[in-house]
């Protein structure tokens, strides 16, 4: 008797914590500070325009002959993954480190010239001052923007960013870019936000 009451009941309780142990797993909760800025066509985009959204950020410019054309290369490369497997709710928010520089034109002429096979999911923006944005950076993404002469420094992780506003995850969006982690992590939290 004892045998046929306990072993459903043991199954039962695997099925429920396997069940519960799923979804998605935050590293952080960085809370995006507001901001209002300009993007490549000349519309304003605040954080509360991406409220309900998934979203990976990124810093970088558009004179940035190191780190920056391969970062928006995996970004690129990111995308066509995501279209793959067919996750389409989504948006890449591009920040300027340079914004003296990069005008919206600049920055969707940039923007086209890495060939992204949806440019509608991508907000290249700009419009503000180096110390918004080094403030940005420090205080929601937990990365460096930093002016120097003749460059800038900035963070090359990229950011997932959940529904809430809150950078929940960081990778190297420059070496060794974990496309297959950032897919499966964004599809989680897509399905979870619905």
């Amino acid at each position: 008797m004892y045998k046929k009451f306990f072993m459903p009941l043991t199954i039962i309780m695997v099925l429920l914590l396997s069940a519960c142990g799923g979804g998605f797993k935050p590293d952080h909760k960085y809370k995006v500070e507001p901001f209002e800025f300009t993007n490549q066509n000349h519309e304003t985009v605040s954080n509360e325009d991406l409220k309900g959204s998934v979203w990976l950020a990124q810093f970088v410019f558009t004179k940035c002959t190191s780190a920056c054309p391969p970062m928006m290369s995996n970004m690129v490369e990111l995308q066509e993954k995501l279209g793959e497997k067919g996750i389409e709710d989504y948006k890449i928010v591009s920040f300027s480190v340079d914004p003296e520089v990069d005008t919206p034109e600049a920055l969707k002429t940039y923007l086209e010239a890495f060939g992204a096979p949806d440019e509608s999911k991508w907000e290249m923006l700009t419009g503000y001052d180096m110390e918004t944005i080094e403030k940005l950076g420090a205080s929601s993404f937990k990365q460096i923007v930093k002016k120097v002469p003749n460059d800038v420094l900035h963070g090359i992780s990229f950011g997932l960013v959940n529904q809430n506003g809150e950078v929940v995850k960081l990778y190297d969006g420059l070496n060794d870019v974990p496309y297959d982690t950032i897919v499966k992590d964004m599809k989680a939290l897509i399905k979870e936000g619905k």
